[in-house]
């Protein structure tokens, strides 16, 4: 799970913002059927998961005209979790694509009503994220390095939660 190309930490802030953005695609698509987006997200999260941040057109377009304008300090997140997360996307929004051109070449009602399926939960996932920040890609990452299914070595800093409370109170006392 670790790569050069994925950040070790990744800023909070910008993660949130990133899921705004996905929200705000993800209901456009559920409210005019235009499920043509789904390639779209799935192209992004895709190039997000496999090549970093730096290689996503949604990331960069926050980083360098959102995040700029949203004054709150920046908030260092583990960035494998969110790695993770973003795969999760990109499975999810692939599935859809893909069933969305099998229902196109078919006709099949079927194949329609799992990617309204499929939407609403890439509605749902990027709002939690946005709006509440609880990640559920995280979540999800956190209890299969529980069960040993994703070693510590792939982030340190989640299987350690003093380190993340140590750093934060250290920032605290620097700011003070």
């Amino acid at each position: 799970m670790s790569s050069s190309r994925f950040p070790a930490v990744v800023d909070d802030v910008t993660v949130r913002l990133i899921a705004a953005v996905v929200l705000v695609v993800g209901v456009i698509a559920l409210a005019t059927s235009q499920w043509w987006l789904y390639a779209v997200l799935a192209v992004d999260f895709s190039l997000r998961a496999a090549l970093g941040p730096q290689a996503s057109p949604v990331a960069r377009l926050v980083q360098r005209w959102i995040r700029p304008a949203v004054a709150a300090p920046k908030r260092p997140t583990a960035g494998p979790p969110k790695r993770f997360a973003a795969t999760i996307g990109a499975v999810m929004t692939v599935a859809a694509t893909v069933l969305w051109i099998v229902g196109l070449a078919s006709g099949s009602s079927v194949a329609a009503a799992w990617v309204i399926g499929i939407g609403a939960v890439m509605v749902v996932f990027p709002a939690l994220e946005s709006i509440f920040g609880i990640c559920v890609g995280c979540l999800v990452f956190s209890g299969l390095m529980r069960i040993g299914l994703v070693p510590e070595e792939v982030c340190l800093e989640c299987a350690d939660i003093t380190k993340r409370r140590e750093r934060l109170l250290a920032e605290r006392a620097a700011a003070a």
